[in-house]
Formats: structure tokens, C-alpha cells, sequence
């Protein structure tokens, strides 16, 4: 039976110090100032079991358009899962059942008429160890326009390859090598590859399953770098086990906790003045 527990990070973390106090927040934590924001993603009662385990217990969460929201927790409770259901990824794992609704701008795209390919292409995802393809560096970028027929021309690829590698931040380290193959590059400019390949097919949404937990430091800051340029453009959900990480890039915060969401809030608000003690106990490094 699969379990998520060996696909998360076991990474440290360091204590985010946090005040006790209650908050006037709506339910799960949720800040009544959200209500002007356009929600991009939405999940209602989402439950998810492998086989005859129950993973995922009647998850409600908001992912508002052009954010980054962070899903923090403890390994083994349910971030990954969840943020599979939002493209779909979970259809590939055999004896997975999923119930609720999740939806894409008012659409559900758990709906039998959904073209999954297209789905996967308007979220994109980057998983925690850089996977490129084994090609070269042109056609890690190049392959899935080419496949979704985005761009035909080589002109138009060479165009669109530049692009995605500039908003990638890689283009510089790159431009003169395009021909290399993409697993010669260094962890960090793998990882950097991996997001350019996910947004040369124009996605609406990017996931990021812990996207820097197996990079340097230095690598890591570059990869938040770029999440902090692509949020003016993307909505990016990212699971992360690193608390400064979620602080540094994220706007808003959901914390899980053995398949629930404990509490979902303002980045700031839920790490200086959460609602529940659970969450508190968490972020200060009780237990974690």
C-alpha cells in the first residue's frame, strides 16, 4: 500500500517563534479580508483513502489566484496527498478514492468530461528531486509545447525556450549550452529547469512538492527567489517542511495535521498569532 510518509521531506526545522492569543478569524482560521480575493482552487469536504486507509478527512481550503500558499505539517499528514488531488496526480496510484469537490475556477475537474492531459498542463507541478527528462536542455523546455501544439515553428520554440528559461531565472547560466543535456546541470539549475519546463505550457496554477529540500542553501535561496517573481504571474500552492521557507515566500499558510487542516490563515498571522494550540505547539517545535 503506498504511503506518503516515504515521499516527504525528513528535513529539520527550526522553531518560528509564535505568540499565544486568539484571533477573530473565520473558520479554520481563514481572515475575513480573504472574501475580496478570487479564489483559484477550491476544495470541499475532500477525503482521500489508499485502499482501506483513510489519508485525507474532509479537507475545506481556499487557494487564492496569483499567491503562494504553503501547506506545512509533520511528515505523514496528508500535504503531499493533497496537493496531488489538485492536479489529478493521485489517478496514477492504484486503489486511490477520492470524494468532494476540488475545482479550478468554479470548474471541477474531477468532472468525467475533464481532459486530465489539459488539466495537467494548466497545473503544472514540481516534485521534491529535480526530474529532468533525459534530453537536452532545449528540449526539456521544448517537448511539451511542441507535444500541446503551443508553438510548431522553430522559431517559435527558440522563442518560447528563451522565455521560459529567462522566467526561470536560467537563461544566463544556459543560453550557450542549450544542446547540453538537462541531467549535466547542477541540482539547483535542474530544479530551475524543471519550473521552466512547467511553464512553457502557460499553466494557470504550479504545485511544488518541497522543491528545495534536497538543494544547498544557496540554491535554495535562488529557487525562493523565484517563487517570489512567479507569484505575479502564477498561483503556486508548495509543500514545505522548512518554516522560515513558508514565512519567506508564502501569503498564506494551511496547516495539516494527521489529514486535517488544523488551521488556515494569513502567513503572518498564523505563525505569530495562531488560533489553535496545535498549530502553535507545531511552529514552535514541540513536536514536528
Amino acid at each position: 500500500m503506498y504511503s506518503e510518509a516515504t515521499t516527504e521531506s525528513s528535513e529539520t526545522t527550526e522553531p518560528v517563534t509564535a505568540m499565544t492569543g486568539q484571533t477573530d478569524s473565520t473558520s479554520q482560521g481563514q481572515k475575513a479580508d480573504t472574501a475580496e480575493k478570487n479564489v483559484k482552487v477550491k476544495a470541499e469536504n475532500v477525503r482521500l483513502w489508499y485502499g482501506q486507509a483513510q489519508a485525507l478527512h474532509d479537507l475545506n481550503l481556499n487557494i487564492y489566484e496569483r499567491e503562494v500558499t504553503a501547506l506545512i505539517g509533520p511528515s505523514g499528514c496528508g500535504k503531499s496527498s493533497f496537493l496531488r488531488c489538485l492536479n489529478r496526480m493521485n489517478d496514477l496510484i492504484p486503489n486511490v478514492r477520492i470524494e468532494g469537490q476540488i475545482t479550478l475556477d468554479g470548474e471541477d475537474i474531477y468532472d468525467p468530461d475533464v481532459d486530465v492531459v489539459q488539466l495537467r498542463s494548466n497545473v503544472g507541478m514540481v516534485f521534491q528531486k529535480p526530474n529532468p527528462f533525459p534530453k537536452s536542455i532545449y528540449e526539456n523546455v521544448a517537448y511539451a509545447p511542441r507535444l500541446h501544439g503551443i508553438a510548431n515553428s522553430r522559431r517559435e520554440l527558440d522563442e518560447l525556450v528563451e522565455h521560459s528559461l529567462k522566467r526561470a531565472g536560467l537563461w544566463r547560466e544556459v543560453s550557450d549550452r542549450l544542446q547540453t543535456p538537462g541531467t549535466a546541470l547542477s541540482g539547483g539549475q535542474q530544479q530551475r529547469l524543471c519550473i521552466a519546463r512547467a511553464i512553457a505550457v502557460n499553466p494557470e496554477v504550479i504545485l511544488m512538492d518541497e522543491p528545495a529540500s534536497s538543494l544547498d542553501p544557496l540554491a535554495t535561496a535562488t529557487i525562493e527567489e523565484l517563487i517570489d517573481e512567479l507569484k505575479d504571474r502564477y498561483t503556486i500552492a508548495i509543500v514545505t517542511h522548512n518554516l522560515q521557507q513558508a514565512a519567506r515566500v508564502a501569503g498564506y499558510t494551511a496547516f495539516f495535521h494527521m489529514g486535517e487542516i488544523v488551521e488556515f490563515n494569513d502567513t503572518d498571522t498564523l505563525f505569530t498569532n495562531p488560533r489553535e494550540q496545535k498549530t502553535e505547539d507545531y511552529i514552535t517545535g514541540r513536536y514536528g
